[in-house]
């Protein structure tokens, strides 16, 4: 429903806005803050550990050891980072603090952002019109998308058949970022190494969605940016941004009204 008239402050506990016309609160004056900060660490994190998870193929060898088949663990070696390039769409904060993490094991990192401008541990930055060439370039492509109608089904068959069949997705963005039956097509036609996700369109996700049964495809229960000190850092923004709005002063990390995240 509509915001009550007289409000005049709402923070984000997160990221997006999603669902909320942005610029029509803008208009009225409502000022718009989120918490970026408090997932940039975790997330990170727990991209990276995933992204060195799938190149030394643990979930394929607990699967031979489960299931009694020792002796096939050298055929499914693991493989280095080094000189791996990992692809960032969306290189915010998140994206940001994965580069510099990536960069330490030896990997090349580019990526996307709207305004592209140089930045410490990634090799090239390009603009979101020009992503169909860091899909093209990725062994290991990150989603961190933001939800708009740009991103809106972004990741579709086209840009699928652009990956390497030997390149893996992994997404922490958004749901909607990605076409979910191109996606079980392409993972189930070996044109990409798989996919591991953390976001979907609905979530939980349903019981019965083709996720669950898809070979090639990793699902994780939207668990990379909750950590047990989110709610005390949440908190301590608020209150330091609500001191700066009585006092009439700049708010920190205050929302764009063009972008809308």
């Amino acid at each position: 429903g509509a915001e009550p008239p007289r409000v005049k402050l709402i923070a984000r506990h997160g990221v997006g806005y999603d669902s909320v016309d942005v610029a029509a609160l803008s208009a009225r004056g409502v000022l718009l803050t989120n918490t970026p900060d408090a997932v940039r660490r975790p997330v990170a994190t727990m991209a990276l550990t995933l992204v060195l998870a799938l190149a030394q193929k643990l979930l394929i060898k607990d699967g031979l050891t489960r299931s009694g088949r020792w002796g096939q663990r050298v055929e499914h070696m693991g493989q280095g980072l080094t000189g791996k390039t990992l692809g960032i769409l969306g290189l915010g904060a998140i994206g940001g603090e994965v580069a510099r993490l990536a960069t330490a094991l030896g990997m090349r990192v580019i990526g996307t952002k709207r305004r592209p401008a140089p930045a410490p541990n990634v090799t090239e930055i390009l603009p979101p019109e020009r992503s169909n060439e860091v899909i093209a370039q990725s062994d290991f492509l990150l989603l961190l998308l933001p939800s708009t109608p740009a991103t809106d089904n972004f990741i579709n068959a086209e840009r699928l058949a652009l990956m390497k069949p030997t390149a893996w997705l992994l997404n922490f963005g958004r749901g909607h970022a990605i076409v979910d039956a191109d996606l079980i097509a392409a993972t189930k036609r070996k044109k990409i190494a798989g996919a591991l996700l953390d976001v979907y369109r609905q979530e939980p996700l349903p019981a019965d969605h083709p996720f669950w049964k898809a070979e090639g495809i990793v699902v994780l229960p939207h668990v990379g940016g909750p950590h047990p000190q989110r709610d005390r850092f949440v908190a301590k923004l608020f209150v330091e941004n609500l001191g700066r709005f009585v006092r009439g002063e700049p708010l920190k990390e205050v929302v764009d009204r063009a972008a809308g995240y």
